[in-house]
């Protein structure tokens, strides 16, 4: 039976400051074009240091960086992360669940450790696809758990509808299903915006100028209220510092207030009636991408459970880190004792 929960989000996570990135000033810093720039380019040849757990798989175009933690038993749980290009360590909070299950965490091809990707020919979903396949092929996992975060989303229900009899469950937070449904959240969202933010959206869209003050603090009003509410400090600095801008780009374009790069278009609507595993779908209160449209794409899923974060944007990871972990944490359970 679907249930809709909605959590006053309570946890002492401290609120970051522009001045860890980027982009100065005392909000939430954007993934714009001063921040993707900012990202220095990895060589593609050297190995990251390589902790407890951690390894390095060569996939399609490169290596992927991973990180198996937790002495759980339960069912492994790979995390997606999003962007695409923004790395994993913003997910690293759902390690925690490895008292229960092993909990893998990878950097996808051009992002985080990993080895960095310029040529478009490699970003292709169904490589993704087959780059996470080859993730738990190494790991010789039969049935995983997808926990997938914005972008991570796409590419785990393309995954499911490769390798259904490899998925136990599926946890979407965040999930980009219809990206043209989105753009009108986006915009809806971006009409909340202060005047001044909206003037310079406006300004913006006729003489194009990333470099505007005014249009790079909008955008900085944006990411603070629909995206990153309560970011970790210390992770919004590794996560831009470490982003893969190229991908970015190339799916999205210059920030998330536009998508005007390959992934414009993309549905999987008509895939959801079809999902038969167990589902979680999360989202915050002031998601970017729209909580009432993700509530009724939860609808089109048989059986799906759908949680709603007050308080919370676009990454619940950092906006409602402690109840989003409780949830997986019950969710997961949940599947793995009644299957």
């Amino acid at each position: 039976m679907r249930k809709l929960t909605v959590y006053k989000h309570t946890s002492l996570l401290v609120v970051a400051s522009l001045a860890v990135a980027a982009c100065g000033g005392d909000k939430a810093p954007a993934a714009d074009s001063t921040a993707a720039a900012a990202a220095p380019v990895a060589d593609s040849t050297a190995t990251p240091a390589l902790g407890a757990g951690e390894a390095m798989l060569a996939v399609q175009g490169g290596r992927i960086w991973y990180k198996v933690s937790g002495a759980g038993t339960g069912t492994p749980m790979i995390l997606i992360h999003g962007g695409p290009g923004m790395g994993s360590f913003y997910m690293k909070s759902m390690e925690a669940l490895g008292d229960d299950r092993p909990v893998v965490r990878y950097d996808q091809l051009g992002a985080g450790k990993s080895d960095r990707m310029t040529d478009t020919a490699l970003m292709k979903i169904p490589r993704y696809v087959e780059e996470l396949d080859s993730l738990r092929r190494a790991l010789k996992y039969d049935k995983v758990f997808l926990n997938g975060n914005s972008w991570g989303t796409i590419v785990a229900i393309e995954y499911y509808k490769a390798h259904p009899d490899h998925v136990a469950g599926i946890l979407f937070s965040g999930e980009a299903f219809d990206i043209a449904a989105a753009e009108k959240e986006i915009n809806a969202a971006v009409a909340k915006l202060s005047p001044a933010a909206q003037k310079a959206f406006a300004q913006y869209n006729v003489d194009k100028n990333l470099e505007a003050p005014a249009y790079k603090a909008a955008v900085d009003e944006f990411y603070a209220q629909n995206v990153w509410r309560h970011p970790v400090a210390a992770d919004v600095d590794s996560t831009m510092r470490l982003m893969g801008a190229e991908q970015y780009r190339y799916f999205q374009g210059e920030n998330e207030t536009m998508i005007v790069g390959a992934l414009r278009g993309y549905s999987a609507i008509k895939d959801l009636p079809n999902i038969k595993v167990p589902v979680l779908m999360t989202t915050g209160e002031f998601d970017e991408l729209g909580p009432k449209l993700i509530e009724q794409h939860a609808k089109l899923i048989p059986g799906a459970k759908f949680i709603v974060y007050k308080d919370a944007a676009h990454v619940t990871q950092w906006d409602a880190a402690e109840q989003s972990v409780k949830d997986a944490r019950d969710f997961f359970r949940s599947v793995d004792t009644n299957k």
